[in-house]
């Protein structure tokens, strides 16, 4: 964005001039000082001394001077009398005329201190090391003549650095970004390319976080590398400006700015893969761009502080400077528990004992249906069989987590040991769909009679 600044300059000049109302000095008559004891007084007669008409107006125009004179102080100070018996001062007086005038006055705007966003190589300088690119490399199946052909495919997206501890680095990205890789690297500021591996998955949130060892990562990149700082992406208002941090298109990291458009959008989003429909109902909206490979990167405020995860643009060609970003607040409680979930040893695995078709949004919308994971079968004897879940029944959330597909219900039960309470929440056939929870003991996978 090019930014015009009009700077007004002010010149102020001085009139001066000569007062047309200056007094002039004027001779009377006296007493004589010098006349001798004994001798009658004497006066001078003025030399050519005028009369008539001249001078009667003259003289009527000095005693309406003096009368005017006179008159206005007797007024004031009548009125001085007055006030001062009414207990009325000026100050009161000034307030009545005030009161009078508020219903017909309207408040002037009143321009802020906004920060300079023109330029914003400290904030970048500072913020860069701790954003990374992020390769997925995956298969993709396609229908061709000769049938399904496989091909390997390559995606670009961001990350930002959140955590570390003693053995692994953070990194928070979007789930879109590492969804179905076969393998996943993140290159670092200084172009140092690792390998990583994801940590946990929230489809629903479009959130994810991957790891890195940190004995896989040179001393010089650690030396180089920071960790984002999390600011608070509640406070923001409307027209504040914001800077973008990514890789996009795949070219590395680069920088745009702007301002925060609009607070709490509500954004739906389809992968154009798999059909699935995501829906944020908080988002930033900012007209910073937000392209290809900008996902999962930062979103910061005026001081370098993380406040969004950069995670979807309006593309169009009637529209622009329409980018979003998943608000810290709501992220960071996803982000850490992910950090902190363990996946849990396979001789504890549990199960849950259904057979599901994924429902895509086309799918869902087409009959009219939710979206989610249909139940075609219930296994006998099962935990799902035991918490009432039957055949047709719509799985849309798993243990308070979104579900869409049988892909994230198996990802998301890898945290879960067998003999874990939790709550499963579907939509049941009936007069329409209605949705229904039960609670779910899970069973040993060691006992499941089919692999789900």
């Amino acid at each position: 964005m090019d930014n015009n600044y009009y700077n007004n300059n002010n010149m102020n000049q001085q009139n001066q001039g000569y007062n047309p109302y200056n007094a002039a000095n004027t001779n009377g008559y006296g007493y004589n000082p010098y006349q001798q004891p004994g001798q009658p007084q004497q006066f001078k007669k003025p030399k050519n001394r005028k009369s008539g008409f001249g001078v009667t107006l003259g003289k009527c125009a000095a005693i309406a001077v003096v009368f005017g004179l006179v008159a206005g102080g007797v007024f004031s100070g009548v009125s001085y009398a007055g006030t001062k018996a009414l207990g009325i001062t000026s100050e009161s007086s000034a307030q009545e005329e005030k009161a009078d005038n508020e219903t017909a006055s309207v408040k002037q705007t009143n321009t802020g201190n906004a920060k300079d966003l023109s330029d914003v190589s400290a904030i970048a300088k500072e913020a860069m090391p701790s954003i990374v690119a992020i390769t997925n490399t995956g298969t993709i199946s396609y229908q061709t003549f000769w049938g399904i052909q496989q091909q390997e495919s390559e995606s670009c997206g961001s990350g930002i650095i959140i955590k570390q501890d003693d053995k692994y680095l953070y990194i928070v990205t979007n789930n879109h970004v590492v969804k179905d890789a076969d393998s996943l690297t993140v290159q670092f500021a200084d172009n140092e390319t690792v390998s990583c591996e994801v940590k946990g998955t929230d489809a629903a949130d479009d959130l994810a976080v991957v790891k890195v060892e940190l004995s896989s990562i040179k001393k010089d990149t650690l030396e180089n590398i920071k960790i984002a700082t999390v600011g608070d992406s509640e406070s923001l208002e409307v027209g504040q400006g914001v800077i973008a941090i990514g890789n996009a298109l795949g070219y590395g990291q680069s920088v745009t700015n702007g301002i925060v458009s609009a607070l709490g959008r509500s954004v739906t989003v389809q992968d154009e893969q798999t059909g699935e429909t995501l829906v944020n109902n908080n988002m930033i909206q900012t007209d910073a761009a937000i392209n290809p490979g900008n996902s999962g990167g930062a979103l910061l405020n005026a001081q370098g502080e993380v406040i969004g995860i950069n995670s979807a643009k309006y593309s169009d060609t009637s529209v622009e400077g329409f980018g979003y970003a998943i608000p810290m607040s709501d992220a960071m409680p996803i982000v850490e528990q992910l950090i902190e979930r363990e996946k849990v040893d396979e001789s504890q695995s549990a199960y849950l004992g259904i057979q599901g078709q994924d429902l895509s949004a086309d799918v869902a919308s087409a009959y009219n249906m939710p979206q989610g994971i249909y139940i075609y079968k219930v296994v006998e004897n099962s935990p799902a069989q035991n918490a009432g879940l039957r055949q047709g029944d719509i799985i849309t959330a798993f243990d308070g987590q979104s579900v869409t597909s049988m892909s994230e219900l198996k990802q998301l039960m890898t945290y879960y040991k067998s003999g874990q309470k939790v709550e499963i929440t579907f939509e049941r056939l009936g007069d329409g769909y209605e949705e229904k929870t039960v609670k779910v003991k899970l069973g040993a996978m060691s006992e499941a009679n089919v692999n789900e």
